[in-house]
C-alpha cells in the first residue's frame, strides 16, 4: 500500500468535495495534479471520475430543485456533445495546448467581468447560441484535458443567477458530464474494477466534504460568494496556463 498516494488521494478528495458541495466545483482542479505528484496523471483522473459522479449525487440531493432548469434545457445537451465531440476526436488535440487556452479564457473573463463598485448593470447573459457554444466547450474541455470549469463558469457568470440556483445548476450539469464520460473513459480503458473500487473506499470522506462545502455556502454573503467564484476561475486559468506551459517546455 502507497500510503503517500493514498494520503494526496484523500486531501483531494476532501477539498474537491468542499468545492463542489459550496462552490460548484471551483478548485477542484487541484485534484488531479495534487494525486499525479505520486503517479501518472491518466491514473490520478481514473481515480477522480467515480469519485465525482458521487460527490455530484450528494451535491445535487443537498440542493435538490433549487437549480435553474431553463439554464439546464439550455446548457445540458450541449454539454453532452462536447463531451461526445472530445471522446471522438481525443487524439487530435494536445490537451496541454487545450490548458493554456481555456487558461487564457479564464483570465480574460475575470479581468473583463470582474464586480466592480462602480458597475450599476450585471453583465448581460450570453445570447442562445453563444451560451451553447461555451457549454459544449465546457464538455469537450471536461473530457480531453478535466478542465470544463471554466468555460461553464464564463456561461454561468454570465447568468444572473443567485448564489445557490448557481452551485444547484452546476451540480445538474456536471453530473450529466461526469456520467456520460464514464462510456468513453470504460472504452479507453481508463476504468477498471480495482480503480472503481479504490475511488470508493473515498466515498465517505467525499460525504463529509461535500457537507461542509454547503454548510460555508449559506454562511458567506452572496457578493462575496461571487468575489471567490471569479477569484477561483482566474486562479485556475493561471494554473491551467502554468502546466500547459510547463509540460510544452
Amino acid at each position: 500500500m502507497d500510503w503517500l498516494l493514498i494520503t494526496l488521494i484523500a486531501v483531494a478528495v476532501f477539498i474537491t468535495g468542499i468545492s463542489k458541495g459550496g462552490f460548484s466545483g471551483a478548485f477542484g482542479i487541484i485534484a488531479v495534479p495534487l494525486i499525479s505528484l505520486q503517479t501518472s496523471p491518466v491514473y490520478a483522473a481514473a481515480i477522480m471520475l467515480p469519485i465525482l459522479c458521487l460527490m455530484d449525487i450528494f451535491t445535487v440531493q443537498k440542493f435538490w430543485r433549487k437549480w435553474n432548469k431553463q439554464e439546464l434545457i439550455n446548457c445540458i445537451p450541449a454539454a453532452i456533445a462536447g463531451v461526445i465531440i472530445g471522446g471522438l476526436t481525443a487524439s487530435w488535440f494536445s490537451a496541454d495546448w487545450l490548458k493554456i487556452m481555456v487558461g487564457i479564457i479564464a483570465v480574460g473573463f475575470t479581468l473583463n467581468s470582474w464586480p466592480r463598485k462602480h458597475r450599476t448593470k450585471q453583465p448581460k447573459p450570453l445570447n442562445l447560441i453563444a451560451g451553447r457554444l461555451w457549454c459544449a466547450l465546457g464538455g469537450f474541455t471536461s473530457f480531453i484535458a478535466h478542465a470544463g470549469g471554466p468555460p461553464m463558469s464564463v456561461y454561468l457568470l454570465r447568468a444572473n443567477l443567485d448564489k445557490t440556483q448557481y452551485v444547484a445548476t452546476a451540480a445538474v450539469i456536471f453530473t450529466a458530464i461526469n456520467y456520460v464520460k464514464l462510456i468513453p473513459y470504460s472504452m479507453l480503458g481508463q476504468l477498471n474494477v480495482s480503480n472503481i473500487l479504490l475511488s470508493l473506499c473515498f466515498a465517505p470522506l467525499a460525504y463529509v466534504g461535500v457537507q461542509l462545502g454547503a454548510w460555508l455556502h449559506y454562511r458567506i454573503s452572496t457578493g462575496l460568494f461571487f468575489k471567490c467564484m471569479y477569484s477561483f476561475l482566474f486562479i485556475t486559468g493561471l494554473k491551467l496556463i502554468w502546466d500547459g506551459g510547463m509540460a510544452l517546455l
